[in-house]
């Protein structure tokens, strides 16, 4: 398992999360009111799972052993990949504000939620298209053997001492019961093996 395959695992995970999201809107725009649960566990996941997690280890790990390797941020694939991260940063923390408030059928607050979660949602969309057919390959090119294992540990560490024990299981569960109420098809196979989200189960 390379480092690279962690995350590309991870990115199953997030797309399935965004379909619901999708979902959800769909559901909030046909009943003029937002599923407060929903949402909540949506933004939730977006925030821990996509955001601290998995571009947590992009952005405090791979990233840097990249530009260690000659990639440029100022104008680089790694540069790209930090501002796309703070713009779905901003969704969500649009998203966050806009929620109870849609949730009690606010008709702004529910327009405000609704753009703010479609804008994350192509977004994210595109992001992963990016790291996963190129970004990535550039990665595994440009890392040695060493590297990889080097990062894989990282990538551990970050389940283990930044996330904390049980927090891949908790997400992986929202996003199948997300998935279930939705009728999303899950991209993953829940505890299917070492990375198939983050590094623990």
């Amino acid at each position: 398992m390379k480092p690279t395959e962690v995350l590309s695992n991870e990115h199953r995970v997030i797309e399935q999360v965004l379909d619901c999201l999708e979902r959800i809107i769909a559901e909030a725009r046909t009943n003029g009111r937002l599923d407060a649960l929903s949402a909540r566990d949506a933004i939730s996941f977006f925030r821990i799972f996509a955001d601290r997690c998995h571009h947590g280890k992009e952005e405090v790990h791979l990233f840097p052993a990249l530009e260690a390797k000659g990639f440029s941020r100022a104008g680089g694939p790694t540069g790209v990949m930090f501002a796309e991260h703070e713009a779905g940063r901003a969704c969500v923390r649009a998203m966050s504000e806009a929620m109870d408030a849609a949730a009690q059928g606010d008709p702004a607050a529910l327009v405000r939620f609704a753009e703010a979660g479609g804008e994350y949602i192509a977004l994210l969309r595109q992001h992963i298209e990016k790291e996963d057919h190129c970004l990535f390959s550039m990665a595994n090119q440009a890392l040695t053997d060493e590297d990889q294992a080097e990062l894989m540990v990282k990538f551990e560490n970050v389940e283990t001492e930044k996330m904390g024990r049980g927090t891949h299981g908790k997400f992986l569960v929202i996003a199948r019961t997300l998935a279930e109420k939705y009728g999303v098809k899950p991209k993953v196979v829940a505890g299917g093996g070492h990375g198939v989200a983050c590094c623990h189960h």
